[in-house]
């Protein structure tokens, strides 16, 4: 199978010694997506939250302060690079350590917010990111153990797959899920949107379609299903 099938022509490749990033129309189009928008976080501002008393007329703003502002700014920007580099990847074992960096900073960005039901949504999160990181490695490990290389492009030209291979890849994708807080793990962090911080919040929920997205390719790649 070719990774030409998923993302039309294989537009080239950058190799840095054991990374490997190649490029498609596919990936790269994820990756001016989450640049862009990793862009549009760095200049701009968090908007006040209001929020509404039942059973009154008064409205309460909550607004980030400066010192928390500059952090989630920051943070927001590491996974902004992080979903960027995750999405033209070639390295199994890289777009793991992409998506572990995703689930820390994702907890990160509303780690400062002193809500009770924000903090406790976001502990029962990094609880499962924490228990999700054993079958992301796990798989990628399988992977390798079962092919000899991590590098999406080898196993794209391998000839058939294995069952260890396809046990690997299911592992890869369930610790996807639950770092990234997709279903069926999104109850605990829909919950995180609770708190003030935008446009910040948007990119965790950004990095988790485009890492889904991603992490079905690779699952496609080496099923190679057609």
């Amino acid at each position: 199978m070719d990774v030409s099938i998923l993302g039309a022509h294989l537009l080239g490749y950058i190799p840095l010694g054991d990374i490997v990033l190649y490029m498609t129309p596919f990936n790269l189009f994820m990756f001016a997506a989450a640049l862009a928008f990793t862009f549009l976080i760095a200049i701009s501002k968090t908007e006040a939250q209001v929020e509404a008393e039942f059973g009154s007329l008064k409205d309460k703003e909550v607004r980030v302060g400066r010192a928390e502002f500059k952090i989630r700014r920051f943070l927001a920007i590491v996974c902004g690079l992080a979903t960027a580099g995750a999405m033209i990847t070639g390295d199994l074992f890289d777009f793991t350590l992409f998506i572990c960096l995703i689930g820390i900073v994702n907890i990160g960005i509303v780690a400062a917010v002193k809500q009770v039901d924000v903090l406790d949504a976001a502990y029962q999160y990094g609880l499962i990111a924490m228990m999700a990181s054993l079958p992301l490695f796990g798989g990628a490990a399988l992977v390798l153990a079962s092919t000899g290389t991590i590098s999406l492009l080898q196993i794209a030209q391998l000839p058939s797959t294995t069952p260890m291979m396809l046990l690997g890849s299911i592992l890869v994708f369930l610790g996807v899920a639950g770092e990234s807080g997709v279903a069926p793990f999104f109850a605990t962090k829909a919950e995180m949107f609770r708190t003030p911080g935008s446009p910040f919040l948007l990119i965790i929920h950004l990095s988790s379609l485009l890492v889904i997205v991603r992490a079905i390719e690779i699952m496609l790649i080496i099923n190679k299903p057609f």
